[in-house]
């Protein structure tokens, strides 16, 4: 079994190697890297100047029936929140990450490819665990962990805890 990466919009193909050669380590799985998608327009929300990850993941699902993880550089929002890291359907086959909030640059810092990839690695893993049946964990020592901040981020670990190991069905 393999998982399609998909790159929505400009994603530098370092990352895309990156997140393939995460997806290898962390469940055993290999990726295929399709060709580019461009970002749907009317995922756009104007006034926010975000894309709706709801609306990408619901567009993605009619387009692929197979695993899929979408990789966007564009900023994301879901329902109720401001902005989120990335969204998948749990027990389903669309994850969408956005690497958007996870680069320092966005927060004005200098560019840190290095902290640029162990977010991304961690977002990763966090939304394949969700298609994968995994949900939320209230263990902060877990990569299931919810995280509302790059600080979240940043503390919680790459891996899951003991019950999520359990719980992952592959």
């Amino acid at each position: 079994m393999a998982i399609n990466l998909l790159p929505i919009g400009r994603v530098e193909r370092w990352i895309l190697e990156e997140i393939s050669k995460c997806i290898k380590e962390k469940f055993n799985l290999d990726s295929k890297i399709l060709e580019p998608m461009e970002l749907p327009k009317d995922a756009f929300d104007e006034l926010r100047k975000q894309y709706n990850s709801t609306l990408l993941i619901h567009i993605l699902s009619q387009k692929f029936k197979s695993r899929t993880l979408a990789i966007t550089s564009a900023d994301l929002y879901a329902e109720n929140l401001n902005f989120i890291f990335g969204q998948a359907q749990l027990n389903g086959k669309i994850a969408i990450v956005s690497i958007a909030r996870l680069d320092p640059k966005f927060y004005g810092e200098g560019e840190n490819n290095e902290l640029l990839r162990k977010r991304m690695r961690k977002e990763i893993v966090h939304e394949l665990g969700h298609i994968f049946g995994l949900e939320h964990c209230k263990n902060k020592n877990c990569v299931m962990s919810f995280s509302s901040s790059v600080f979240e981020v940043d503390q919680k670990p790459e891996d899951f805890c003991e019950e999520c190991k359990k719980k992952l069905k592959i």
